[in-house]
């Protein structure tokens, strides 16, 4: 008999306890299990992502197996030493007290992960709350049921659900169970309406959180650039999962002069890595489908009205070969975009890239300021100073310099949004971190200061050596 949500987390309370007292060489096996599944049953996990969305082997190499086998590879390397507790400076007050940072699971967590890289997204988090030593409920999208069956297979052959359990289903019942139960700790990946209410939710019982969300990362073109260059790579960033990224440039901020000299290399750089003719794109292996047909009619409705509203499609756009049937949207560079277009007030997440003229870099500055925080900001263009200007006028989760995505990939920083992109971070130890409570722990050491601070307190015209030493510690604190 199936067990319930509320069944499997009791049960993981039971064994909370003993999971937590494992050691780093304990869940170091448990994590090379993960990796050896993995690499052994990867072609199943590339005919579920096709099946799901058309995404082709060697993209789902690059984009999932490649980095979720590179965090488990960091995570065993430098276990050991991220368990260790950090010993803290002495104190004046306190001299022979020895202090430290403990770090100790926060016990029972839940995950639930998107669809867009189903399996990165699920068990990078997965691989951080295992090696912080919790037990783990992990819900992934219903939006990619193959790749959903896949994850649960590949966990219920490693673990018992008391320690890690992958719930499927469908609709809101199941996620309001799940959020209904008293976790330690909440993480949750996907759009800020829901990460809303999840943040709520944990609220509720007091738990930890972590919301990894998304929002409208811009690029912003700078005077001085190589546009070939930038356009490789805006071409590449704004196809990749056909733009179903939650860190893919989402629209470009481009100085008047350069809109049309851009638009055209970005297109001419599609055309070379997807098809020369709309049909030849279709049809490529290697061009990422949308997950759902109404995202197509979406993607097609906030064109259209871009180009009814005097944009220009410079490659795509006109969806004469779109395939609604096959969740086909076709790679779309738009030039003549104003801000009031329906494209420019959400998110896109599609293959299409809006281009906004600007006239001054105060202009696009003020633009991008005038936005809620998004989770990436990309920065094309050669004179330093003007590079450090953006930066130091803006916020964003994180930045990459010429280039786009890549940022995500150095396990050796934290990955995560603000404001609307997002609450906290992961990835590398600071996934550790995450799933982790660093508990302040201090030893008395043999001579305890405060002999001379307890009660009854002295008046000032008491001499003895107890009161003076009151005076003088008062004195020097103010």
């Amino acid at each position: 008999m199936m067990k319930t949500p509320e069944q499997i987390f009791e049960a993981q309370g039971k064994k909370r306890w003993a999971i937590a007292n494992t050691t780093a060489k304990e869940r170091i096996v448990k994590l090379r299990k993960i990796r050896k599944a993995i690499v052994a049953r990867q072609q199943e996990f590339y005919d579920a992502v096709w099946a799901d969305f058309h995404k082709s082997k060697m993209e789902a190499w690059l984009s999932e197996i490649f980095p979720t086998l590179e965090e488990i590879d960091y995570a065993i390397s430098n276990l050991p030493k991220w368990m260790e507790d950090k010993s803290a400076s002495w104190t004046f007050y306190f001299p022979t007290n020895k202090c430290r940072s403990h770090f100790e699971p926060k016990g029972r967590v839940l995950i639930m992960s998107p669809w867009n890289y189903p399996l990165l997204l699920s068990i990078s988090p997965i691989v951080a709350a295992i090696a912080a030593g919790n037990a783990i409920i992990a819900k992934p999208s219903n939006k990619t049921p193959h790749v959903g069956a896949f994850l649960k297979s590949l966990f219920e052959e490693i673990f018992e659900e008391d320690e890690v359990a992958v719930i499927l289903g469908t609709g809101v019942t199941l996620g309001e169970e799940l959020l209904s139960l008293p976790f330690d700790h909440m993480f949750f990946t996907g759009s800020p309406t829901i990460g809303a209410h999840v943040a709520e939710s944990a609220a509720k019982v007091h738990a930890g959180v972590t919301l990894e969300l998304g929002g409208k990362s811009p690029a912003i073109i700078l005077d001085k650039v190589d546009i070939k260059d930038a356009a490789q790579k805006l071409a590449w960033g704004k196809c990749l999962n056909a733009g179903q990224t939650c860190v893919a440039p989402d629209y470009a901020l481009c100085p008047r002069n350069l809109v049309d000299e851009l638009a055209k290399d970005i297109a001419d750089k599609i055309k070379s890595m997807y098809g020369e003719t709309e049909e030849a794109r279709k049809s490529c292996e290697y061009f990422v489908h949308t997950i759902r047909s109404e995202t197509v009619r979406h993607h097609k409705a906030i064109v259209e009205d871009a180009v009814v509203g005097g944009a220009t499609a410079v490659i795509g756009g006109t969806f004469t070969e779109s395939d609604i049937e096959a969740r086909y949207t076709p790679a779309t560079i738009l030039t003549g975009v104003t801000p009031d277009m329906l494209i420019m007030q959400s998110e896109i997440f599609g293959p299409i890239l809006p281009i906004i003229a600007y006239d001054s870099l105060d202009e696009a500055i003020a633009f991008i300021q005038s936005r809620p925080k998004p989770l990436a900001l990309y920065i094309f263009g050669k004179d330093k100073a003007t590079i450090n200007r953006v930066m130091s006028n803006t916020s964003s989760g994180s930045t990459c310099v010429n280039h786009c995505i890549l940022q995500i990939e150095n396990l050796s920083v934290p990955f995560g949004g603000v404001g609307m992109s997002g609450t906290g971070n992961y990835h590398g130890y600071y996934g550790f971190k995450t799933f982790s409570h660093e508990r302040n722990v201090m030893e008395q050491g043999s001579f305890d200061t405060m002999l001379f601070f307890y009660p009854p307190y002295h008046e000032e015209n008491d001499k003895s050596l107890r009161a003076r030493l009151q005076r003088i510690a008062k004195k020097i604190l103010g």
